[in-house]
């Protein structure tokens, strides 16, 4: 019995993720994968935001953020982006 874990993407997430240039996917990929295999990486929002989860990462060497949300089953991607007016979209 393997212990699949299903990817949900958001439309914000798939449009954003859709504009990168393959050598950020890429970037993108390898901080997906870790959310997989360890959910508990990102740090935990508090107020508005409780219950999603933020995950920081170099992409080409620029702090990039990933909002998820997750179960046991399942890894919801909310959001991508760099930080500038980050949490402003992310309340939308």
């Amino acid at each position: 019995m393997s212990n699949q874990v299903q990817v949900l993407q958001s439309t914000l997430f798939r449009r954003t993720y859709k504009l990168l240039h393959p050598n950020q996917k890429a970037d993108v990929d390898d901080a997906i994968a870790e959310i997989v295999r360890d959910p508990t990486l990102g740090e935990p929002r508090k107020g508005d935001l409780a219950g999603v989860f933020v995950y920081k990462f170099k992409c080409i060497g620029q702090l990039t953020l990933l909002v998820y949300e997750y179960d046991a089953a399942s890894r919801l991607l909310l959001l991508l982006g760099s930080h500038e007016n980050f949490y402003r979209n992310l309340k939308r």
